[in-house]
């Protein structure tokens, strides 16, 4: 069931619909499946598509969710997404188990759980209130966006009921690429998140994916480590977005405003060469294996 949509007011006009949705677990395949047993997004479509970390962001090639609409200019709020959760979380968790995992959740995977229509219809706050009823074994929260403190008091009490950990995404060292829009928050706004979640002793981990060129490797995860973060996954394009090469990234800005930057950025090696730095100074994760929670280096 979908209702008419309406144009929204904001730095971009955005064509919001709110839907039914069936189902709200979604079981994984492909990259996610060695990170978590469900997904879980509470909006299709996302209102930062047209910032930063939309250029780059692999959703926009899915022509299953983006049915010939334009990327960035849409979403549809799943507004009954507690109610389904609720009524369906039991059956996924004993599906979880029976595989002979944990029901892990990642939420969110092709959308940010905070992005600005949050405001208005708080579908993510309806979903960790519900969580709070039912709560998976592990929930992994990832977002760009400084509004996750809105939620801060629901997620530290969901923390002590369930393995939680917050992924925040922080590209690298720089706040912007030149030739590309800004990010949904600023870098500073990103560290003082994963600042303010880390003093709760809520698990904050640093996300950089997909990973910028860095100006200053060293002086960034010595801060990061400074701050008290659980860890940094660092995450190239190349793979990143689904593919061995990079193929979907490659049809964006992202790759040519990386090179401008730094010409051996577009290339895995460099991943590898940052990890490197990285694992003096914090925990590192690689690609989905990172984002599963599995880390080398230092131990905090």
């Amino acid at each position: 069931m979908r209702k008419p949509n309406r144009l929204v007011s904001s730095p971009q006009l955005m064509t919001v619909d709110e839907i039914h949705c069936k189902s709200i677990l979604t079981r994984t395949s492909g990259y996610l499946q060695a990170v978590s047993s469900h997904s879980l997004n509470p909006y299709v479509g996302c209102g930062f598509g047209r910032s930063a970390c939309g250029e780059g962001c692999y959703v926009r090639f899915n022509q299953w969710l983006m049915r010939g609409r334009e990327w960035g200019r849409f979403v549809d709020v799943k507004i009954n997404a507690a109610e389904i959760y609720l009524r369906t979380v039991k059956k996924e968790k004993n599906w979880a188990r029976k595989e002979g995992g944990v029901f892990s959740v990642f939420f969110s995977s092709s959308t940010d759980p905070w992005q600005p229509v949050e405001r208005e219809y708080r579908v993510t706050r309806q979903l960790l209130e519900a969580m709070h009823k039912a709560p998976p074994d592990q929930l992994i929260l990832q977002t760009h966006s400084a509004r996750l403190l809105d939620d801060l008091e629901r997620i530290q009490t969901l923390s002590k009921i369930c393995d939680l950990r917050v992924h925040i995404s922080i590209e690298g060292d720089r706040d912007r690429l030149a030739g590309l829009p800004p990010p949904p928050c600023t870098l500073e706004e990103r560290l003082a998140v994963l600042k303010e979640l880390s003093d709760r002793k809520i698990p904050a981990v640093a996300c950089l994916s997909p990973l910028y060129p860095m100006k200053a490797p060293d002086a960034f995860f010595l801060r990061l480590s400074q701050i008290g973060i659980t860890a940094v996954v660092i995450d190239h394009f190349i793979y990143g977005d689904g593919t061995k090469d990079g193929s979907r990234t490659l049809k964006t800005k992202l790759p040519q405003a990386m090179v401008e930057a730094e010409p051996d950025s577009v290339h895995l090696d460099y991943r590898d060469a940052i990890a490197r730095i990285a694992e003096k100074y914090l925990p590192v994760g690689i690609s989905s294996s990172g984002f599963a929670g599995h880390y080398s280096g230092p131990v905090r």
